[in-house]
């Protein structure tokens, strides 16, 4: 739109002038005489048509003619005004213009056909002529790219009901691509034309033309698995209350089961004729998520990035997608090429990728993450005719989570939540405020509560194996984790009970758990829970609570993330997972863009930066990726004993099920990357 030049003038004030200048000065300022076959010039009647003609000629022939040749009077000093100012501005000799001048005006006389200045009916005339193949004329899209016409694609589904009456006027396309003259050219004609991008192999465009979409065969299904990973749809979709929604919920699923971006752009307001009003609808949507959208009723230009490569993962893991067949052999590939730059992010990045954005589909994505830990140690405890739970409570996020859901467990069994065992088991690290928010949240919500000091069990386990019991190391905390395990197994077997692990999907990422300690359970309801979501989820419950179990949890929220296994100092917890493992929010959204989109160091890092733009640094993203990975593969080895668990999001490390992983695979390809950076 930077070219565009709008001249608004009363009559008389010179704007014949100016618009013939300007198409002289285009023609003139190469040495390709023919440059006039490239320019189309749009008048409103054939009056003004043959006007035009005649003052472009008629310069034409004045600048080719030597002065001397020039009758006296024939020459307006407009015509040297002209002439001095194009010389000026195509930087030529008066003697180069004139020469220049005299070769354009003998190729036009010669080729006057190829001369295009027409009125606005005549040029549509010429487009139905073009379009016009064996006889029928066709609904098509042309594909450009830096105005040289790669394909035409025709739209294979005419309506003809409603307000829509197409097939008076067109027919239904055909898919087996033919070679069509237009303007001197073969151009391929058909709607198998994928059209691919030799610079940039992961981009292949297909194309389908408004009502095609609406259809249960949309040309794009078959486009997309002949391969293309970007569907482009244009259309003149008019509005009606209510088809805007509908609209958009069809784009965003067509791209959600294709794998693929899709382009939409329909005809805007002011195009509205008669009984329509066009919608002025685009939509950018990439595997189900609408990336921009036009306001609207308001013509505008919307642009987003697409994730190619994410894409491509998504099919490649889903090995029900369409695989290439005899059918894709027929589809005619059109190559062009894109200069290839690094732009700048505009798309947005969820820094929260577990937890939605919108308050109402948070709420939304609660319930449904609760029920479903909910259904699956229901489902365990039914199997067994469990009639009890031990589950070891602490006071913190995790144990608090499963408790609540263990709750909801037994009100859907119909069970006596005093049949949950809640099991506090101080030691070393215990802190007053956790040790108190442990018992009160037990009995808000009706659970039993036993208190068992593993002090003492610890020490003599440390006089046992000879650990100096002042030395603070690995040995020191993994010992309480164990022991704390080995009384919830063991009260257990007693009560012939169930054991509900409490370790979250965060910590199993980072392989922040003992093992054979608090990585071990007999059903794990919250392995499939990242951290930033277990506080969402408490958060949930908090709000549905009132009184006592209302004013524990949210104490609880506010209380610092740690495991509690060193001294506390000054009766403070002296031991802060953030601090030593990394915020959960930047691991989490590492562990979502690699599991999830197979994104690598170098992605995941830019995606960071714009997520976490204002909040982390780059230095700061690119030290906790590091630590992410190392630990990622180096714990590997608990997660391929993991017990089982509810899986509740796309995102799981199961050995069972989406993570088959050896737990001696090597980082080193991913680590130097990350370094790199």
């Amino acid at each position: 739109m930077a070219n565009v030049q709008i001249y608004n003038a009363s009559a008389g004030s010179g704007k014949t002038f100016t618009l013939v200048k300007s198409f002289l000065q285009l023609i003139l300022a190469t040495k390709n005489v023919e440059a006039y076959k490239t320019l189309l010039a749009i008048t409103f009647t054939n009056k003004a048509v043959n006007e035009m003609k005649e003052r472009v000629i008629g310069q034409l022939l004045l600048f080719a003619t030597p002065d001397s040749q020039v009758k006296q009077g024939e020459k307006k000093a407009s015509d040297d005004v002209m002439f001095l100012q194009l010389a000026e501005q195509l930087h030529l000799t008066h003697k180069e213009l004139q020469e220049r001048s005299q070769k354009v005006l003998k190729h036009i006389l010669h080729n006057y056909a190829g001369f295009t200045i027409t009125t606005i009916d005549g040029f549509n005339q010429r487009l139905i002529r073009s379009f016009a193949f064996d006889n029928q004329l066709y609904n098509a899209v042309a594909v450009f790219r830096k105005g040289e016409l790669l394909g035409l694609v025709p739209k294979l589904h005419i309506p003809n009901y409603g307000e829509f009456y197409e097939r008076r006027y067109f027919a239904p396309g055909f898919r087996s691509p033919v070679l069509v003259p237009l303007f001197g050219e073969q151009v391929p004609f058909g709607a198998r034309l994928l059209f691919s991008c030799g610079s940039l192999p992961e981009l292949k465009i297909g194309v389908e033309i408004c009502e095609d979409l609406w259809v249960p065969n949309a040309p794009s299904i078959d486009l997309c698995a002949a391969g293309a990973t970007l569907i482009v749809n244009c259309s003149a979709s008019n509005a009606l209350a209510g088809k805007r929604k509908a609209r958009r919920e069809l784009v965003k699923a067509q791209s959600s089961k294709l794998l693929a971006g899709y382009i939409y752009a329909s005809a805007g307001e002011g195009e509205s004729t008669q009984d329509l009003v066009f919608s002025a609808h685009n939509l950018i949507a990439e595997a189900g998520e609408v990336l921009a959208e036009s306001p609207l009723l308001t013509n505008a230009v919307i642009a987003s990035e697409l994730d190619l490569k994410k894409l491509l993962f998504l099919r490649r893991r889903q090995n029900s997608y369409p695989q290439r067949d005899s059918e894709s052999n027929l589809y005619c590939g059109v190559d062009f090429d894109l200069r290839l730059t690094e732009t700048e992010l505009t798309r947005t990045v969820n820094p929260a990728p577990f937890v939605p954005e919108d308050a109402a589909a948070r709420r939304e994505r609660c319930e449904e993450v609760l029920q479903i830990q909910a259904l699956g140690l229901k489902k365990r405890l039914a199997h067994i005719n469990g009639k009890r739970a031990v589950l070891g409570l602490s006071g913190g996020l995790d144990s608090t989570l499963a408790l609540l859901v263990a709750a909801r467990s037994f009100d859907a069994l119909g069970l006596s939540r005093s049949g949950i065992e809640a099991i506090t088991m101080p030691a070393f690290g215990t802190t007053d405020r956790t040790y108190r928010n442990a018992c009160a949240l037990a009995e808000a919500i009706g659970a039993s509560l036993e208190e068992i000091s593993i002090r003492e069990a610890v020490l003599q386990h440390f006089k046992d194996i000879k650990q100096d019991s002042e030395k603070h190391d690995i040995t020191y905390e993994n010992s309480q984790a164990r022991e704390r395990t080995q009384v919830l197994m063991d009260i257990a077997n007693r009560d012939n009970a169930l054991v509900v692990g409490t370790g979250d999907l965060s910590e199993l990422a980072l392989g922040w758990a003992t093992y054979n300690g608090d990585h071990m359970s007999m059903y794990a309801v919250n392995v499939s829970v990242p951290k930033t979501l277990v506080r969402v989820l408490v958060e949930h419950e908090a709000s549905l609570a009132g009184g006592k179990l209302r004013e524990v949890l949210l104490d609880i929220l506010d209380t610092p993330v740690s495991p509690e296994l060193l001294p506390p100092k000054d009766g403070v917890i002296s031991q802060k997972t953030e601090d030593l493992v990394g915020p959960y929010e930047l691991h989490d959204f590492f562990l979502f863009q690699m599991l999830r989109y197979g994104s690598s160091p170098r992605k995941i890092y830019r995606l960071a930066l714009r997520a976490f733009a204002g909040v982390y640094d780059g230095a700061t993203v690119k030290k906790w990726l590091i630590t992410f990975l190392r630990r990622f593969f180096a714990q590997q080895f608990k997660r391929s004993c993991l017990p089982d668990g509810p899986k509740t999001g796309s995102v799981a490390v199961s050995p069972r099920g989406d993570l088959r992983m050896p737990s001696d695979a090597v980082s080193r390809v991913w680590l130097e990357e990350a370094e790199s950076l």
